[in-house]
């Protein structure tokens, strides 16, 4: 048997980013054969894509846990890792992605609309790449970035053009049958239908879809009886048809209470696509081929068309009536779509970066004075992609950071040699005398930086001599070039 879902949670995971490959040609007769370390390759993404043919969403509820390709790493030569490869997740026409917190992340309408829920990770680079007149032989490589993970809620609001809206057993799900070639399950006892049935109907040249939720009752929007996990259902229909049922034998009910009791309902639902009393809305006085019905159709008629309704008497077992109303239906569909044509087209909105932004910020942390926190895309990526078992990649960072102005922030803020800086989980000793961001210095020995040790660092007057020194070997075009390299990274 299908089961019908329409809600579940989804455990996405982007691929990682491959690793860079720190390697050096060696071939005979060529003892400087120099970097040949290749880039891995990106991580896959993971990717929700409008599929008409999917009308559920029970695939996700069986596996809910998606994961993407991994990039390779790169290796010698400079070869490069291949590119993971995408997760293309099929979803249902009218699914809405939700994040954890319940703000709403995309909006998925129309064939092949499509969203990146969860991006693959930046690619390592190799060492080849990360050459430059400094390090001519770098003896690291940058690591791949791992892949976004976090969980998104996928709903589905059916598309439909008509709503059908009603109280248990008022005959939506036998209308339904009527008009259009769905078989939904019909029988005489209430809460019959469990699940939204679709049924696409034809009135002359217009052709539209007919929505049929389960029946409503007081105080579904609050979540009584089978209402409130439905009316999103309703939510995008152009039309809303109020299916009232003449002939029930409950005490107490009338075609009169019954409309005041949905639209009331109707009101207290939160929709994000506006108040739903707001749509067209029709009546249909249903099973007028009993007699003792047609005479209280023929009785609230005129109440109901003297509150601004198009009232029809119908029948959905002898199908008096409904092609009439399946007309009224299709012109108000029409009125709809004629005005969703001349809607704008969506325009490209430019946020250019401010002057004053300098892509990360600098705070203490005022559960522990001394100890700073540094929070930003290009430090966290860079923290992410270096291998700290290395120190001339350690080195390779600390130039990068202090280049992109953290250590001048924490200067700022008054952070004294060794307090304590965090970035991610990593914790870092300050140490503004390492020689950070000193364009002149060179690596003298691959996978080594001298700068970090404590015993051998030079004073402030032999750094400045030696940085002199080594810029009138440095031009000024090699260090702008070095600088555009790292900015790319």
């Amino acid at each position: 048997m299908v089961k019908f879902v329409d809600r579940v949670v989804l455990h996405v995971t982007a691929g990682n980013g491959g690793h860079g490959c720190a390697s050096v040609h060696r071939e005979k007769f060529k003892p400087l054969g120099g970097p040949d370390g290749g880039n891995g390759g990106r991580g896959g993404d993971v990717v929700l894509t409008v599929d008409p043919q999917v009308h559920t969403l029970l695939d996700f509820h069986h596996h809910p846990h998606q994961k993407a390709g991994n990039g390779r790493p790169g290796a010698g030569k400079h070869r490069s890792g291949a590119d993971g490869g995408d997760l293309e997740l099929a979803v249902p026409n009218g699914t809405v992605v939700h994040a954890a917190d319940g703000s709403v992340l995309a909006d998925l309408t129309g064939a092949g609309a499509q969203y990146v829920v969860a991006r693959g990770g930046r690619a390592g680079l190799g060492n080849a790449a990360l050459a430059s007149t400094r390090r001519k032989a770098p003896g690291f490589a940058l690591l791949g970035e791992p892949g976004e993970a976090l969980d998104v809620v996928l709903e589905l609001k059916s598309m439909a053009d008509v709503g059908l809206v009603g109280f248990p057993s008022a005959g939506k799900s036998s209308l339904v049958a009527a008009i259009s070639a769905a078989r939904p399950k019909i029988a005489d006892y209430p809460f019959t239908t469990l699940v939204p049935n679709l049924g696409v109907v034809s009135a002359g040249a217009t052709t539209f879809t007919v929505a049929d939720v389960p029946g409503l009752i007081p105080g579904a929007a609050q979540g009584k009886g089978l209402g409130l996990e439905f009316l999103r259902h309703i939510e995008r229909c152009a039309v809303l048809l109020h299916v009232l049922d003449c002939a029930t034998l409950e005490p107490g009910r009338d075609p009169i209470s019954d409309l005041e009791a949905i639209e009331a309902e109707l009101s207290q639902y939160e929709s994000s696509l506006g108040d739903l009393l707001e749509r067209p809305r029709l009546v249909a006085l249903n099973k007028v081929d009993v007699p003792e019905a047609r005479e209280l159709a023929d009785f609230v008629t005129e109440e109901l068309t003297g509150r601004g309704y198009r009232v029809f008497e119908i029948s959905a077992v002898s199908h008096s009536g409904l092609r009439e109303l399946t007309f009224a239906l299709a012109g108000l569909v029409e009125e709809f779509r004629a005005g969703q044509g001349a809607v704008e087209p969506a325009r490209i909105v430019l946020k250019p970066k401010a002057i004053d932004d300098s892509g990360f910020t600098v705070s203490e942390d005022p559960a522990e004075p001394g100890t700073y926190v540094v929070r930003g895309a290009k430090p966290e990526r860079w923290v992410r992609q270096t291998q700290f078992d290395n120190d001339e990649a350690v080195g390779y960072l600390a130039d990068r950071l202090a280049r992109l102005g953290v250590e001048d922030e924490l200067a700022k803020l008054g952070a004294e040699p060794g307090a304590t800086v965090t970035i991610l989980d990593f914790v870092f000793d300050f140490q503004p005398t390492a020689g950070m961001a000193d364009e002149a210095y060179a690596p003298t020995r691959r996978g080594e930086d001298e700068r970090l040790d404590l015993n051998t660092r030079p004073n402030a007057d032999e750094r400045l001599a030696s940085k002199k020194v080594r810029r009138a070997h440095v031009s000024d075009e090699e260090l702008l070039l070095e600088r555009a390299v790292e900015e790319r990274l």
